[in-house]
């Protein structure tokens, strides 16, 4: 009888803490809600409105016929035309399109004897989407072929298929580069996330304000050691991607440096924002969390983009990691240029100077 009342007397005190924690109790009521809503509208795994462009070097109307009965699949979004199929290559590999519809300037003879009426560019560095468009290869057509047949019906495969930068269509050369995403979002977020909560549970924040430090010193000389660990770690995943895995790194290291900087930058400076904001290393963990699930579901790595709802592509715009997933896989795979991937870059890095200056302001409101 005495244990029982012991018991329920840790319990009562459990329960007392619980509901004068008003970041726990918003974090055990709100993460569930958010994230069920959010991911359950968000995630699809039926692929939707992929954006392509289209080269119809025969500029015919059979050419305007095919174009449309593409677009109505609703596989596909038309978002770009391109006068040369090397224009074409180049948007995908900036990443402006995921493919290209090229048709021929013999269209109309093609179509009247039969054969193949053209042929789609894929990015096949994203399986999910790459094997969505293979799907269009057998998609029937009907079209006025000027024959006594009257209407044509491909019965052969409508297109040929060109698979970039990974033809033999493995996961690993999808998974390989979004994972090194996925793991600097997740340490990086989580170690400048306890930092300064650290310092308060140790005592040393009261010997940290003492000193003639500023607050914009404290931010960065916090962040430095990191930007070494979060080289370690893409040289880690990219030595064990080429040996383990056989992905190959194709692009410029001048040019992953430059991304990679910028990503840790922005995770390391939202995780500073974070550690202004929890009072305990438990807080900052649930925040990191509250972080990293969106971060792995929304960026593109798991769930092919272009299938969430505008909505959702809002939320993931906003975070670091799926800026990130665009720019490791151009790079990595596709040989993608800085110039080509400087709306990302540039995002990032405006969203590492304002991540820094309201972790600096919170920061100095902490000691008034």
């Amino acid at each position: 009888m005495n244990s029982l009342r012991r018991i329920g007397s840790v319990t009562a005190k459990e329960f007392k803490h619980l509901a004068r924690d008003r970041l726990t109790l918003g974090m055990i009521v709100m993460l569930p809600l958010i994230q069920l809503l959010l991911f359950g509208y968000a995630i699809n795994t039926m692929v939707r409105n992929i954006p392509i462009a289209v080269v119809d070097l025969s500029n015919s109307a059979v050419g305007r016929v095919i174009t449309e009965q593409v677009r109505v699949t609703q596989v596909v979004e038309i978002t770009a035309h391109y006068a040369t199929p090397a224009e074409a290559r180049d948007a995908i590999i900036a990443g402006r399109v995921r493919a290209a519809l090229v048709l021929p300037e013999d269209l109309p003879h093609r179509v009247a004897n039969g054969t193949t009426v053209g042929q789609w560019l894929v990015d096949g560095s994203d399986t999910m989407v790459g094997s969505a468009l293979l799907g269009l290869r057998q998609m029937p057509l009907h079209l006025e072929a000027g024959t006594p047949a009257g209407a044509y019906q491909a019965q052969a495969p409508s297109f040929e298929i060109a698979l970039f930068f990974n033809p033999e269509r493995r996961s690993q050369v999808n998974i390989v580069p979004g994972l090194t995403a996925v793991i600097l979002t997740m340490t990086m977020i989580l170690f400048t996330s306890v930092a300064l909560v650290r310092e308060r549970e140790k005592g040393n924040m009261e010997m940290l304000i003492t000193t003639p430090i500023r607050p914009l010193e404290l931010m960065v000389g916090k962040l430095v050691p990191y930007i070494f660990v979060g080289t370690l770690q893409i040289s880690i995943i990219i030595g064990l991607g080429w040996t383990v895995f056989d992905v190959a790194f194709l692009g410029d290291y001048l040019n992953l440096a430059v991304i990679t900087f910028s990503f840790i930058g922005a995770s390391l400076t939202l995780g500073l924002l974070i550690s202004t904001q929890a009072k305990t290393q438990m807080q900052a963990m649930q925040m990191t969390v509250f972080v990293l699930l969106p971060s792995i579901l929304l960026s593109g790595f798991m769930f092919p983009y272009d299938a969430m709802p505008v909505a959702a592509q809002y939320i993931a715009e906003a975070l670091p990691a799926t800026h990130f997933v665009r720019l490791i896989r151009g790079v990595y795979l596709r040989d993608a240029q800085l110039g080509q991937l400087a709306p990302d870059i540039l995002w990032l890095l405006g969203f590492t100077a304002v991540m820094l200056t309201v972790a600096t302001l919170r920061f100095q409101k902490t000691l008034d």
